[in-house]
């Protein structure tokens, strides 16, 4: 019975994957099932290799669906498109609220909930997943525009907690929006594919960088010289490089420099997610923190049936910057949201006590990623209480107020046992680092809630580590979190 309820859960993540829009044919996907297969005949024991081919078989997609939501709102894009391939609907007054449902609401293209209505009424509380899909990048200033000799470059401002000096001598690839006055939106994605311009800060000649050698290494490439190169172009007719990169812009896109003031682009690596290692156990790409606890978060909801309680995956925007905005997880977004679904069960009978006591009833696991031990700087975290990668997902204990209740992680432990996923802890040094992560913020309005993820190696940067194994825990782990968190004793 079990080898025939894991075929079915294979065969409804093949469906799940390719709704998913991950580029992927029928047949490709399943001749990745079937090379992941036949990478791990000689693992071990049958047990061991299935569970190494699910993992490469779900990296394989999840590598697919990151390469293309390289941003927030492209996230928000290409989640939306496979929840409505799946039978999601956007929540309007008229959308249908019986057991089963399955619909979303779109906060501002920069955020998402989705959620499928569950049989206990929606003021018994609710489960919920919340993850970020924002990652590290380079915003344009208002006026970026900068004249610097034979070139142009764009001036710009960093999202998130970078060490500058990565990012250099980097290929970068320009996405997003301008908003025009008329209302014409124009979208610009330059750098993603492989026959694309990119876009590069360059760095000093280790013959001529005499400047930077007394700088510490946080500062030795300083925020305002991080300004790509855009343009070089020189004609005789017009002599001036910056009058000739308006022209451009102009020409190719139809804005004005006046446009970019209500302009929303970013700088982001233009790097393929790339198997890691001989072995491919591991996987490289830009922004797994914490699109990786995204995409697991949005898989499992598009593959729940009718729950208990209803189930929600929050995709929330500005983590790296604070949670803040009304697409951050500071906002009122969640609460609204929550108190109009109250209200459209409840009818005139509804009172605003009604969602004060669902929050209190509600559950709420909090997905981001982490440091794991670096093998070049193991010393910069405690073994004990540190996550390696491969081992698993990590319960987050930091202390000082900011550690879950014991007796929900115990809840937890005992599902994660129960189903064999594996788990480990993040503590940090004391005194030494930290990290925070959109949990506190729900747990500001009484919701119970408890945080985990998976360890990553160079966080942050524009090219993360992750281990497949991990990533593929964190989907299990999220999946039991759904179905099996009512029913502990």
């Amino acid at each position: 019975m079990l080898i025939r309820r894991d075929r079915r859960v294979r065969v409804f993540a093949l469906v799940v994957g390719l709704a998913l829009g991950f580029g992927l044919g029928a047949s490709r996907a399943q001749e990745a099932a079937d090379g992941a297969t036949a990478d791990v005949v000689e693992a071990g024991d049958s047990g061991e290799a299935e569970a190494r081919a699910a993992a490469h078989t779900y990296a394989h997609d999840y590598k697919e669906f990151i390469a293309t939501a390289v941003t927030e709102v492209r996230f928000v894009e290409e989640s939306i498109r496979a929840a409505e391939r799946m039978g999601f609907r956007e929540f309007t007054a008229e959308a249908d609220l019986t057991a089963g449902a399955k619909l979303y609401r779109n906060n501002r293209d920069r955020a998402l909930f989705l959620f499928v209505v569950g049989e206990q009424p929606f003021r018994e509380g609710f489960r919920i997943a919340a993850a970020h899909i924002d990652a590290p990048h380079l915003d344009l200033k208002a006026r970026p525009i900068l004249p610097s000799g034979a070139f142009v470059q764009f001036q710009t401002m960093p999202h998130g907690g970078i060490k500058n000096y990565q990012w250099v001598s980097l290929p970068l690839a320009l996405v997003g929006r301008v908003f025009k006055k008329t209302g014409e939106v124009v979208k610009i994605e330059v750098g993603l594919r492989p026959a694309e311009p990119v876009f590069v800060i360059p760095d000093l000649a280790p013959h001529v960088d005499t400047l930077q050698r007394t700088r510490r290494s946080r500062d030795v490439v300083q925020g305002e010289e991080m300004d790509p190169v855009v343009y070089s172009q020189r004609t005789k007719a017009a002599a001036n490089v910056v009058n000739n990169a308006k022209a451009h812009l102009k020409a190719v896109y139809g804005i004005e420099e006046d446009d970019l003031v209500s302009a929303e682009l970013n700088f982001v690596p233009a790097l393929a997610p790339r198997d890691v290692g001989m072995d491919g156990e591991l996987l490289g790409a830009y922004g797994q923190d914490d699109r990786s606890s995204a995409y697991a978060a949005l898989r499992v909801l598009l593959e729940t049936g009718t729950p208990r309680h209803t189930s929600m995956v929050f995709l929330a925007n500005n983590e790296e910057t604070g949670s803040n905005n009304n697409t951050g997880a500071q906002s009122g977004a969640l609460n609204d949201l929550l108190a109009e679904l109250i209200y459209r069960q409840e009818g005139d009978g509804y009172r605003d006590v009604m969602t004060r006591r669902a929050l209190a009833e509600t559950l709420v696991i909090s997905c981001d990623a982490n440091p794991g031990i670096n093998p070049i700087w193991a010393a910069s975290l405690e073994r004990a209480n540190a996550p390696e990668l491969g081992k698993g997902v990590n319960f987050k204990v930091y202390g000082r107020g900011n550690s879950p209740n014991a007796e929900t992680t115990a809840r937890l432990r005992k599902i994660y046992d129960d189903e064999k996923i594996p788990w480990q802890v993040m503590t940090y040094k004391v005194g030494e680092g930290g990290g925070g992560t959109l949990g506190h913020f729900l747990s500001d309005d009484n919701m119970e809630v408890i945080d985990i993820g998976i360890p990553i190696l160079s966080l942050h940067s524009p090219f993360e580590i992750a281990a497949k194994s991990d990533l593929h825990a964190l989907y299990r782990a999220l999946r039991a979190f759904f179905e099996k968190i009512d029913i502990v004793e």
